[in-house]
């Protein structure tokens, strides 16, 4: 019998298709195919068992064999049809069989299935059984390296450029800034990579091919990482990305130009473009819902290449959070490139068959599925992506940090350029510097081979300060060294245009050179004057010689109590400076007021004395007075205040007492400010010199028993002849031995003298009201001694940390 092969037929679509997979076109687009009959010879046969039926219900319809059938044989030159899962098949002897097309090979590639839909048992399985399957088709051999960052760099462009929104019933292209690829990618790409087209047009042709030959996703999926096997995870979603971005943007690419181009109008008619821009109003939501999915693709995509160019230097192949997010890649790799796959099966339908052929009743929602998965995707390689961040930020900052001590103090420079360069930022400015005296921007040049004193400071650097260092400053006609402001901020605070103000306010009255942007400062160099030089906060001048070399970490101190003459500010120039000094009361007031150096050059009985009790101030005036007069001296009275006191308080007293006109007071705080700041500057000069408990050395224990006095309850005084100082003691006891004059010690007086009667009186008088020795260290200072010798007694002092929000101050802080 002549064989017979009928044509197969496509009826009329039916209206209510039976499912979403039936709604799908044929490759030839004639409408989903039915079940159509093929002849075949009859009286061939084949070995099929006896006595079996079997039933296959994955299909539409089931393939029955019923008992004693026998599978026919085919004579040579016949052509036999694969038939696979689904097929439905009936056999019988020296009879026709008839073959049903399944669904799944005629429909091209769609979406996930509508919510209720029964699926496959592999994508209900979880995901080790998928990073299983993507794993056997993960072979790399080394050899197919790409450059991917300025290959997704491009794709990027074209999918940005191309994303849609559809406005009145138009497609509208969306108005987004996106910058030109000028110098964006590398123009190597093709040089390194020469058949990189070659392989892109590849997985665009397996992509198509599988959208109209049919098939599930899942399985077009896996054709195409096969196709990919030789390549890196990153390789293989950035091709596959860059192979929908061809279909993607040519299809947007003409619906953007044919108006206009003749060309572009010509193949818009071939691919039916203006019957879809009529239509497209109608299908925005499921536009949006493509935008978004392609959204999606390009960060999971993105964050597998940061992945892949993650520094070695900081990281090792063992690292638990980097094992761990690379174990996750065959499931990233996977939906990434299955959906990408399905966003093009959609474009592809639309440009062949229009929207009519889309299931619009489940495309946003399959959609939307997908980009769900791949977002919860993105979120789980993000928050392990800020976990190595936070690694590799924290092991840069330590290797920068020891890179730069071992920069700063082992290496050996020929100037001190490098070293200036490095501390002070700024090395892709060509002026880092500002001249705040001529108001103009400077190169690192007019430093070369200068003596540097680095101002180190937070933005609340006090007026003091500032107008003290600028007195100090100009004093000197001639320097033999230059000052850089370096202001340390916070760099977690973004720096504004408040901020910025607040710093060109600090900028104005000085006289030396400054950061021309304090966040030009590196987060190294930060760490390195907190943690090696003890900045924390107070104002610190670290001094580098011409060559680069740290002479002092700090010589605020030197440059407080001698200004200029301190210099070069070395620890040996300190020691040589002490051994010139002696306890007198020059040491303390130095050049402050005119006033008392000529009371000083004359010889003049002095008493300077402080605290903020005007009640105690008061009674003590008018004691002494009563005693100079009774003992006939000329008695000169000076008032200093008190250390780490509210500056309105002491104010405030410093007016009652002017107006009393019984004592010398300073009206500019900055005056009492400064004779504190010499004075504690002096203890931490021999605190750092390890002097602090020398009991042998006059000036240490006098300075330590002044900032005792002060820190506690009450006064104190301190009386002096000339520049020879007399006696130093708490104002509770030189009140007292003030009040005792006529009643004990005055009939000494003639005989030994007031100096010498005084003094003995006081030596040998003591009240129990007399308050323990106390010295507080802000931690501003940076340096807090581990323990301290009592000035009076000399037993060990206890140390007590206080804490209050008062004391606590931002790096920085908006005025």
């Amino acid at each position: 019998m002549a064989s017979q092969m009928p044509r197969l037929t496509a009826p009329v679509r039916p209206s209510q298709p039976r499912s979403d997979r039936d709604a799908y076109p044929t490759p030839d687009g004639q409408g989903p195919l039915t079940a159509t009959t093929m002849a075949m010879p009859s009286g061939t046969m084949g070995a099929v068992p006896t006595a079996t039926t079997t039933t296959m219900p994955m299909g539409p319809a089931t393939a029955t064999m019923p008992m004693g059938t026998a599978a026919t044989a085919m004579p040579m030159g016949t052509t036999t049809t694969a038939m696979p899962r689904g097929t439905t098949t009936t056999m019988a002897t020296g009879t026709s069989m008839a073959m049903t097309q399944p669904a799944s090979l005629t429909a091209p590639i769609g979406p996930l299935p509508p919510r209720g839909t029964q699926v496959g048992m592999f994508l209900t399985s979880d995901d080790q059984v998928l990073t299983r399957r993507v794993e056997e088709t993960h072979v790399p051999d080394g050899s197919r390296q790409i450059d991917v960052r300025p290959l997704f760099q491009i794709v990027e462009d074209v999918l940005n450029r191309a994303t849609q929104t559809i406005a009145q019933g138009t497609l509208m292209g969306t108005q987004m800034a996106t910058e030109t690829m000028e110098g964006k990618a590398s123009s190597t790409l093709l040089v390194s990579t020469p058949d990189l087209p070659i392989i892109i047009d590849r997985v665009s042709c397996e992509i198509l091919c599988k959208c109209w030959a049919g098939g599930d996703a899942h399985e077009a999926t896996l054709s195409v990482l096969r196709l990919l096997a030789h390549f890196p995870w990153e390789a293989k979603v950035v091709l596959t990305l860059a192979a929908f971005g061809m279909t993607y943007g040519e299809f947007w690419l003409l619906a953007q130009i044919y108006p206009t181009n003749p060309l572009a109008k010509s193949m818009a008619l071939l691919k039916q473009l203006p019957i879809i821009v009529e239509q497209s109003g109608s299908y925005k939501f499921q536009f949006e819902a493509i935008n978004k999915l392609i959204k999606a693709i390009l960060n999971v995509t993105r964050c597998i290449i940061d992945f892949k160019e993650l520094p070695a230097l900081y990281l090792t192949e063992e690292e638990p959070q980097l094992r761990a997010a690379r174990s996750y890649f065959p499931v990233a790799v996977y939906w990434t490139i299955r959906s990408t796959v399905g966003a093009a099966a959609h474009i592809t339908t639309i440009t062949s068959r229009g929207f009519e052929h889309l299931p619009a009743s489940n495309i946003t929602w399959e959609l939307s599925n997908w980009e769900f998965k791949l977002n919860s995707i993105y979120e789980h390689l993000m928050g392990t992506m800020k976990i190595l961040l936070d690694l590799i930020e924290k092991r840069r900052e330590e290797s920068d940090f020891e890179m730069l001590r071992k920069f700063i103090y082992e290496m050996i420079h020929v100037d001190n350029m490098p070293v200036l360069k490095r501390l002070i930022g700024g090395k892709d400015d060509p002026q880092p510097l500002f001249d705040c005296a001529n108001k103009r921007r400077v190169h690192f040049e007019v430093l070369r081979r200068k003596s540097v004193i680095l101002l180190i400071s937070d933005m609340t650097i006090s007026q003091n300060e500032l107008s003290m260092l600028v007195q100090i400053y100009n004093a000197t006609k001639i320097h033999q060294y230059e000052i850089v402001w370096m202001p340390i901020i916070d760099r977690s605070i973004t720096w504004t245009d408040t901020l910025q103000t607040q710093f060109e306010r600090l900028q104005s009255p000085m006289q030396w050179y400054s950061v021309y942007r304090p966040t030009q400062i590196d987060s190294a160099v930060t760490r390195f004057t907190r943690e090696i030089w003890n900045f924390s906060g107070r104002p610190i001048l670290v001094v580098l010689d011409p060559q680069g070399r740290v002479l002092s970490p700090n010589a605020a101190h030197m440059v407080w109590i001698w200004g200029s003459a301190a210099f070069p500010f070395t620890s040996l120039q300190e020691e040589a400076l002490w051994k010139l000094e002696t306890w007198k009361l020059e040491l303390l007031v130095d050049s402050i007021d005119q006033t008392i150096t000529d009371w000083i050059r004359d010889g003049k009985y002095i008493f300077v004395f402080g605290g903020d009790d005007i009640d105690w101030l008061r009674n003590f005036i008018r004691q002494a007075r009563s005693v100079a007069d009774s003992a006939g001296i000329d008695l000169k009275m000076l008032y200093v205040g008190k250390s780490h006191a509210k500056r309105d308080a002491v104010s405030k007293v410093t007016a009652a007492l002017m107006a009393d006109d019984k004592c010398h007071c300073w009206p500019e705080p900055t005056t009492v400010w400064f004779f504190w700041q010499r004075i504690e500057s002096m203890l931490l000069s021999k605190m750092q010199l390890e002097q602090a408990d020398n009991h042998a050395d006059i000036i240490t224990q006098e300075i330590k028993k002044l900032l005792s006095y002060d820190r506690g309850p009450g006064g104190w005084a301190l009386l002096s002849k000339g520049s020879t100082v007399l006696l130093l003691g708490h104002g509770s006891t030189v009140y007292e031995a003030l009040r005792q004059h006529e009643t004990i010690w005055r009939k000494e007086v003639p005989l030994v003298g007031f100096d010498n009667a005084f003094r003995t009186h006081l030596v040998t008088f003591d009240i129990p009201s007399a308050p323990s020795s106390r010295f507080d260290f802000p931690l501003a200072t940076g340096r807090i001694p581990p323990g301290m010798l009592c000035p009076r007694c000399h037993f060990p002092m206890e140390n007590t940390s206080l804490t209050s929000a008062a004391m606590r101050k931002p790096y920085l802080r908006p005025p």
